[in-house]
């Protein structure tokens, strides 16, 4: 029996509990995972398997049965109140019978560091996966409507980022997920090939959607108010602005090279993904 045929079977046996299962990267995940011979429990608010971080009384069912879970917070893993909810979650997950969690946090931000801890402490099987900036926070969620309108307002500055597909995401937490990956109890970093500032970013978009589209930086606080007037709580612009002023500070201005390290090959290029949702941004 080949290797590939041994891990389809050490896989097929396990129930993987996916948190926000139509997400960036849940939706995805859910996918790779499936197709990789796991059983998913694709989980969301809204969805077949309902799951709620703001709702404990959600957790348990979803829980319930599975070996694994991959855990993506929501707003973001460095929200306030998320190391404690990811805590919470991760020991009942333990008590249920869950061996493996693995869970999505951001590279460069201190503000993760209490929920990554809450895994580490919780009794399980763990593995972060650290990731750059997702190439498609530029095609789906908020800022497509300004860029389809023809530019993208945002605190970047000219700072460089790598871009990670979250295709790339998946794909590595699919292959940590497995039986014997070598990889818990591991902090894994992702990242893009290289280097863009939110202008080359831009720029890229537009060629492949070939329409003009600007880049305007603006201040995390300029950002902020935005925001707020578009009904955005107060402590979560707070929290934003804070994580803006931190993250885009040039600290993220590396690549990282866990995509080779765990798949075997280079991560997927900023240039590929817009020209295949090139359809996206002209709209």
């Amino acid at each position: 029996m080949t290797e590939n045929a041994l891990n389809t079977q050490s896989t097929q046996n396990m129930t993987v509990l996916v948190t926000g299962a139509s997400g960036k990267t849940g939706r995805r995940v859910a996918e790779a995972a499936e197709a990789a011979g796991f059983t998913v429990r694709a989980a969301s608010r809204s969805g077949a398997v309902r799951f709620d971080w703001y709702d404990p009384s959600t957790w348990e069912d979803a829980l319930r049965g599975a070996d694994a879970a991959y855990l993506a917070y929501m707003p973001d893993v460095g929200a306030p109140g998320a190391g404690e909810a990811v805590g919470a979650l991760a020991r009942q997950a333990v008590a249920l019978g869950v061996r493996r969690i693995v869970l999505l946090s951001a590279r460069g931000e201190d503000q993760a560091e209490p929920a990554e801890r809450a895994v580490r402490e919780s009794g399980a099987e763990w593995t972060v996966v650290r990731a750059s900036w997702f190439a498609q926070n530029l095609s789906e969620g908020h800022l497509l409507d300004g860029m389809r309108e023809g530019e993208l307002v945002f605190p970047g500055g000219e700072v460089l980022e790598p871009f990670i597909d979250t295709r790339d995401i998946a794909d590595v937490v699919v292959a940590v997920l497995r039986p014997d990956s070598g990889y818990a109890g591991r902090v894994v970093e992702v990242s893009g090939p290289r280097l863009l500032s939110f202008r080359d970013a831009v720029a890229e978009i537009a060629a492949a959607a070939g329409r003009e589209i600007r880049y305007v930086p603006v201040s995390a606080r300029e950002y902020g108010g935005a925001l707020a007037e578009f009904g955005v709580p107060e402590e979560e612009t707070e929290f934003l602005i804070e994580l803006f002023e931190t993250n885009l500070d040039g600290r993220n201005a590396r690549l990282s090279e866990g995509v080779r390290e765990v798949l075997g090959r280079a991560p997927r290029d900023f240039g590929d993904f817009a020209r295949e949702h090139a359809a996206v941004w002209k709209a």
